[in-house]
């Protein structure tokens, strides 16, 4: 499995949506899909794709009690129609597209 990619600038800062006052953080099968929806999305201009892992999730989560993460299966629709992804459910994703060791 492909790596997960999450949109990040320079300064370390994720780029995230507000939905409804929560913070929802989308999430790319691609590097190339996420500078796609950056294409689209103004917004998202200074943030880059970065491959995301335990330890990025976990700083990505740290200072939020609540956070949602969207699959963004086509770069070119609105990044809010997305598929929902709990946080174990996206762990387990990045977990399994891990390299193992043989």
């Amino acid at each position: 499995m492909p790596d997960i990619y999450a949109m990040r600038r320079a300064n370390g800062d994720w780029f995230a949506l507000d939905d409804n006052g929560k913070p929802r953080v989308p999430v790319f099968h691609s590097s190339h899909d996420a500078l796609m929806a950056r294409l689209r999305n103004f917004e998202m201009f200074l943030f880059s794709p970065i491959a995301l892992n335990p330890g990025l999730l976990n700083e990505i989560v740290a200072d939020r009690s609540q956070m949602d993460f969207c699959m963004v299966n086509n770069p070119f629709a609105s990044l809010k129609s997305g598929s929902t992804l709990q946080l174990a459910q996206l762990a387990s994703l990045i977990t399994s597209a891990a390299p193992h060791a043989n």
